[in-house]
């Protein structure tokens, strides 16, 4: 094993580092609090190249692996931006990876420099009302007519919706009745979201409100036969395919917040001074953000060893999870920890941790609780009779 740091992966963190020192906490809550997405520092990493980082060079990327991708977003999180700012970026990083795999080279040629250019923002469609997690029970359904596809149904949790050109949005072309596995039936396609027969409506959030959530209701929405990404019904396969890179990528997310509300809460406790001594002179707030500083060095371990398997084109499943599973753990504790050595001062917004705390919190449960992530790994790892 070999643990020297890479001087390009070095260079990237002081490049991404340089990008962010112009978008302080008080930009991020600014964003935050007015519902705004933060088009200056989109743009500003999109003019630096940092989205299209994981896209082929073929196609107007960098063509890096998923490890360089998982730093840029790391250090956006660290910067204070927290999941305001890596989520304005991370679906245009990761999410076209069912296109670049499975795509036609029309479609590849049509969309995948404008997404690394910065011009193309892409949704993902999947989660419904009443499905949830439970992937294979939607149904959004798709009835082919002609060279046009015919869409119809509900989803929720769409991010960027309301900025978003195109949207890849899984469907059912087959009922799961009608389907030999569960799994059959679903297709991916790579939809148009501005249109007539779109309604979108943004979901009141807890935080990270500078980028929207929302519900999307599809009434017979038509999608060309060509936008369609790879074979009919083997949608579920293709979205399998990308969530190794996107767990990673949501752990470095998870870890970035952790590192941000670890800084402000260690220059609190030397600041700030009660009974004659810097508060972080006691073991009661010293111990815990020592505690979290190793938590937060442990996670980024199965962070990196995750992504250099996933780049090596080994299995990685279980890395990727765990990884996932202890960025969002430590990150929490972090945060939480960070508001507790404030004190009352945590819950005041001026010192941004209760930012840190409110972004932190939705990593335990987005894209994937830790339940299903512990699903996973007593079933795959363990190899425990299946809970579910």
């Amino acid at each position: 094993m070999d643990f020297q740091i890479e001087d390009e992966h070095e260079l990237i963190r002081d490049a991404v580092r340089k990008v962010c020192a112009d978008f302080p906490d008080e930009y991020w809550a600014d964003k935050d609090k007015r519902h705004e997405f933060p088009w200056e520092f989109y743009d500003a990493m999109a003019a630096g190249g940092w989205i299209g980082i994981a896209i082929p060079e073929a196609y107007g990327g960098s063509g890096r692996g998923i490890t360089e991708a998982s730093i840029v977003l790391e250090e956006v999180a660290a910067s204070g931006a927290a999941m305001n700012g890596a989520t304005a970026l991370h679906l245009s990083i990761f999410g076209m990876h069912p296109v670049v795999k499975y795509g036609t080279d029309a479609m590849k040629q049509a969309y995948l420099p404008r997404v690394a250019s910065g011009d193309l923002h892409v949704a993902f469609g999947v989660t419904e009302p009443d499905a949830g997690t439970d992937t294979t029970s939607i149904t959004t359904s798709a009835r082919l007519e002609g060279d046009q596809y015919i869409v119809r149904g509900r989803k929720v949790w769409t991010t960027k919706a309301l900025i978003a050109e195109r949207v890849l949005l899984l469907v059912r072309t087959t009922p799961k009745e009608k389907s030999e596995r569960r799994t059959d039936g679903m297709t991916l396609l790579l939809a148009e979201l501005q249109r007539p027969e779109v309604d979108i409506s943004p979901i009141d959030k807890v935080g990270r409100n500078a980028v929207a959530t929302c519900e999307v209701v599809y009434d017979d929405l038509p999608v060309a036969v060509a936008d369609r990404v790879g074979e009919e019904g083997k949608g579920f396969r293709y979205l399998l395919d990308g969530l190794n890179a996107e767990r990673i990528l949501i752990a470095a997310e998870a870890l970035g917040i952790g590192r941000a509300a670890l800084r402000r809460a260690v220059a609190y406790a030397q600041d700030r001074v009660v009974f004659g001594r810097p508060i972080g002179q006691n073991q009661g707030v010293a111990f815990p953000l020592g505690e979290a500083k190793m938590r937060l060095d442990a996670a980024e371990l199965m962070i990196r060893k995750a992504a250099w398997l996933l780049d090596q084109g080994q299995p990685c499943g279980a890395e990727a999870n765990m990884a996932k599973w202890l960025a969002a753990d430590a990150s929490f504790q972090t945060a939480d920890q960070a508001m507790q050595t404030h004190g009352g001062f945590g819950y005041a917004s001026e010192y941004h941790v209760e930012r840190y705390w409110r972004e932190a919190r939705l990593m335990r449960i987005a894209p994937i609780s830790q339940e299903m992530i512990l699903n996973y790994v007593t079933e795959h790892v363990l190899e425990l009779p299946k809970s579910y």
